[in-house]
């Protein structure tokens, strides 16, 4: 017995002992709490960040044991004690990550997560390659800049690597393909908005372990193979966001087990096979944005996991399979923007879990379905732009958690029965826009109403719903494009006052504020549109929260008051339109956020205000047809964001303002009918009008030779881009104030003379580029350099002292629509090449001294005698000057000789080629029988579709291979 007693106190002893070593062994390594403390110290918390949850690191600390296995974040091996995992995700770290890091010592660090953090755009450094255990690298969201190193792709025994970043642009990789080429055991790679910019890796195809696969955003481009689909593992895929990646949907099998696809915003075609149906385990689609048509497959009815099915926006057409009915998880069905139709809906009767509900710009018809009374989880419905009718709003009684409803466009019409509305008590959003309806003017009391925005836009008003006067929480109020007639009442904002946020009763016959108020009690308004009314008053002042107040179009009349600039968010001014006159106050240019300044078509004079150089973030400034006077202001540079800038038909008195060089974002310059003067050919060379889309310096006073320095700066007019998008010169922006978010979007406007008559641009297109030096008294030749600026559109000279011949280069400007040099001293013949200029619709030539033949043959066929007027020496049609041999020259001819054997693309035999309209969008062409591919075509079009055609016909002339 006491054998056996001193044996087991033996044992106890040993395993005490051997106890002890094991917790020895566990403590953590010197070298390495040392490495991860210098880390700790190379970096400041910011528990401000809004990526910050725990500052995981403030625990961390050398006192006592030093530990550091037992730091929040650190994992060490339970054997070695060495650090294998550093988890430090929003931990609130600032600071720039140091090129000879300490965590590069970690060498037996199995896992690394430094996302949601904040590295202040530094380089990721390069050394990871050292770390070559690593199987789980994690930098997402933490502000990385610059291109990801390459000694990642060295990792071989990476499982998940993860880049994703919250902004585009700021990581890069050059090579994709080469960089994963060595990563065949990654289960999970999230590249989502890392600048990729190349087409997508055929390789990603054979990673067989792939689970989840993110490149939404990287500027993906080509097509995706379809055996992406068919990876046995691989359960989530998102590639959306990359408008240039294209691809189509496997037919015959599906071989991967997804549960997530998204695929939004892409080049994704074809249609929805009826393969799909065999995804059993998907809970999400999302496809919005893209091209698939056809119509939807029943099959879609076996996803019976589904819980997010978004196909917005997309060309799918016929009936909503009755399937859909079997999809009873789902929670968001989104189907918008399609060409679905049929006039039954019942099929919803059992998506009782459905929260959101989307199916808006659809051919949707008939009678409003019962069904939807069963939807009570419902708190986003979206009907509007389809052919719906009934008592809508009496049959959504019932839902009672409906929160945003919009109705917009349905053909709705008569009296809507305002209590309907109130029985929905978590109303937010209500849009009804387009409809031609009332409301009854006897209802129960709506102060309990939670309803915060309401439109009611084109909807036929005469006069203002009274129940708006009852709302407590109404944020945000539209009433535009009524007839609404009468003052604006104070009742109106009686319950809020303080809530009313955005006002917008802008194209009504409202004719100014009840008693005629203009200081307004709305203290937290920030957006204020009454613009194109009959207001007639003098200018009211908006409360000092507005940023956003347009007033324009109305007969305001008086001076602008200077407590207008206490308005200290003030971001958009637009004041134009009105008979306000007087001096502009000089503080205006000291509103800091302003970026849009409109007071165009007014009566002021003086001074130009002078823009402060702290801040100006100008990006419009118009102040056409007023009576300023003066010189240019020079502190219009400070505005270095600056892209439209209109001083014309003014009373300025100034040289060429040259210092406008130094704004790079600047499109349009308009200085037309002043007093400027001096010559613009200067000694500075170094001009740099790289962004100038339109220059009008006309009826001025300028002399000196042709401007050569200045165009030759003008790089976008060099350059033809977008030629087949119809896109305007514009101002985009996102405004956040406080908890306020909304965007602002207008586009440029001005006068220019095109085609002979001043016209009206209410929209600047993007491809108008254009150039006006006429009415002032330049001299000298028109140099050939002027053919280089190959995106004009109007080019006019007029009225001015050049001589020398007209230069031929001007055929190089092959989008050329209007040609002005009428009015000057040319003399010599007119090019012939100009009669290639298939474009030009206008061409004036008139009062020269030009002599020779007129050109024949294509656009020279339209023009008039008026184009050539007083010019002695020219001869031919339309003239009735015979040329000396008795003929014209020749025209063009229509057939082009092939060099070789190859078969021509078009036979075409044509009598007039008519040019666009407008500023060149709409070409039209009669032809008689276009040959395409074998197949005879008739046209006599004058269209847009037709641009896309002439486009093709003009490709082929230019490769000559049109034949007759």
């Amino acid at each position: 017995m006491a054998a056996l007693s001193l044996y087991l106190l033996l044992t106890w002893i040993f395993l005490m002992s051997l106890f002890h070593t094991r917790f020895a062994e566990v403590l953590c390594h010197a070298d390495e709490s040392s490495a991860l403390m210098e880390f700790k110290r190379s970096f400041r918390t910011d528990t401000t960040d809004s990526r910050c949850v725990y500052p995981k690191v403030h625990s961390w600390s050398l006192d006592g044991s030093g530990d550091c296995c037992s730091w929040n974040g650190v994992e060490c091996d339970e054997v070695t004690g060495r650090v294998i995992a550093l988890n430090l995700s929003s931990s609130c770290l600032s600071g720039t990550m140091s090129p000879n890091t300490t965590l590069f010592r970690l060498v037996h660090m199995e896992s690394l997560n430094l996302a949601f953090n904040s590295f202040n755009f530094s380089s990721i450094p390069y050394g990871f390659g050292n770390l070559s255990k690593l199987q789980y690298l994690n930098l997402s969201s933490s502000d990385f800049y610059g291109e990801i190193p390459r000694d990642i792709s060295q990792l071989s025994k990476l499982v998940s690597l993860d880049f994703s970043t919250s902004s585009y642009e700021t990581l890069h990789m050059p090579n994709m393909g080469s960089f994963v080429h060595n990563l065949t055991r990654l289960k999970e790679l999230d590249l989502s908005l890392v600048s990729l910019s190349s087409p997508f890796p055929p390789m990603l195809a054979n990673f067989p372990s792939f689970t989840s696969l993110k490149l939404a955003s990287c500027g993906l481009s080509g097509n995706i193979p379809v055996s992406i689909f068919q990876l046995p593992n691989l359960e989530v895929l998102s590639i959306a966001y990359n408008s240039n990646l294209s691809g189509f949907f496997p037919k015959p099998h599906w071989g991967s087990p997804l549960k997530s696809l998204h695929l939004s915003s892409t080049n994704f075609s074809g249609e929805i096979p009826t393969s799909i149906g065999n995804l059993s385990l998907l809970n999400e689609l999302k496809a919005w944005g893209c091209y698939f048509s056809g119509s939807l497959p029943s099959s879609m009815g076996n996803l019976s996991h589904l819980i997010e099915l978004d196909l917005d926006t997309n060309n799918l057409q016929g009936q909503i399979p009755i399937s859909f009915a079997n999809l009873n998880q789902l929670s968001e069905l989104d189907l918008s923007y399609n060409n679905l139709s049929g006039d039954s809906l019942e099929w919803m009767v059992n998506l009782t879990k459905l929260t959101v509900l989307d199916i808006s710009g659809n051919q949707l018809s008939n009678g409003f379905p019962s069904s939807f009374e069963n939807l009570k989880r419902l708190t986003s419905l979206d009907l509007s732009y389809n052919d719906l009718h009934g008592d809508i709003l009496g049959a959504l009684q019932n839902l009672k958690n409906l929160e945003f409803l919009y109705l917009e466009s349905l053909n709705l019409n008569g009296v809507l029965d305002v209590n309907d509305l109130f029985t929905l008590k978590n109303l937010t959003t209500l849009d009804l826009s387009n409809n031609n309806i009332s409301f009854t003017k006897s209802f129960i009391n709506a102060t309990t109403s939670k309803l915060a925005r309401l439109y009611l836009d084109s909807c036929n008003l005469t006069e203002f719903p009274q129940f708006i006067g009852y709302l407590s929480e109404l944020e945000k109020l539209s009433l535009q494009h009524n007839k609404i007639q009468g003052i604006i009442p104070r009742w109106m904002w009686n319950n809020s006052k303080e809530s009313l946020q955005d006002m917008r009763l802008s194209h009504n016959l409202l004719t100014g504020f009840e008693n005629n108020q203009t200081n307004l009690p709305l203290p937290n308004l920030n957006y204020l549109d009454v613009s194109s009314n009959s207001l007639e008053t003098t200018l009211p002042v908006p409360p000092p929260s507005v940023m956003v107040y347009n007033i324009s179009n109305n007969f305001l009349s008086g001076e602008v008051p200077t407590s207008i600039c206490e308005a200290r968010s003030l971001t958009v001014l637009d004041l134009s339109n009105n008979t306000l006159n007087g001096t502009l106050p000089p503080c205006l240019g000291s509103i800091g956020p302003l970026i849009l300044l409109n007071l165009a078509t007014n009566k002021f004079d003086g001074m130009i205000p002078r823009f402060y150089p702290n801040g100006c973030a100008l990006r419009m400034i118009d102040l056409r047809e007023n009576r300023l006077s003066g010189i240019v202001s020079r502190s219009l540079g400070n505005c270095r964001m600056l892209e439209y800038l209109n001083l014309g038909d003014n009373q300025i008195n100034d040289t060429f303002p040259f210092w406008l060089s130094e704004l790079a974002y600047l499109k349009v310059i308009g200085l037309r009918s002043n007093n400027f003067h001096g010559p613009i050919e200067s000694h500075l060379s170094q001009l740099n009008f790289t962004s100038l889309h339109i220059l009008d310096i006309s009826n001025n006073s300028f002399n000196g030779k042709f401007p050569s320095n200045l165009l030759k700066s003008c790089h976008a007019m060099k350059v033809m881009v977008g030629q087949d998008e119809l896109e305007y010169l514009n101002i985009y922006k996102f405004l956040h104030w406080f908890n306020v978010s909304f965007s602002i979007s207008t586009t440029y406007a001005m006068k220019l003379m095109n085609k002979g008559t001043k016209r009206e641009y209410a929209k600047i297109p993007d491809v108008l580029v254009a150039i006006d030096l006429s009415n002032n008294k330049f001299e000298g030749f028109i140099p050939d350099l002027i053919g280089n600026l190959k995106a004009l559109r109007v080019l006019n000279l007029s009225n001015n002292f050049f001589i020398g011949s007209i230069p031929p280069s001007l055929a190089n400007l092959t989008v050329l629509e209007s040609l002005d040099l009428s009015w000057n001293n040319l003399s010599g013949e007119i090019p012939q090449q100009l009669a290639s200029l298939t474009f030009l619709s206008v061409f004036k030539i008139s009062h020269n001294h030009l002599s020779g033949p007129i050109p024949r043959g294509t656009q020279f066929d339209t023009f008039g005698s008026n184009s050539f007027a007083m010019n002695d020496g020219l001869c031919g049609s339309p003239l009735p000057n015979k040329c000396t041999n008795g003929e014209n020259s020749p025209p063009l001819s229509s057939h082009f000789k092939v060099d070789n054997e190859e078969e021509c693309l078009f036979d075409m035999d044509w009598r007039i080629v008519l040019v666009g309209n407008g500023v060149g969008f709409l070409v039209g062409i009669v032809l008689e029988n276009l040959i395409i591919d074998g197949k005879s075509m008739w046209f006599l079009h004058y269209s847009k579709k037709m641009a896309k055609g002439w486009k093709k016909v003009r490709k082929a002339l230019a490769d000559k291979k049109i034949c007759s």
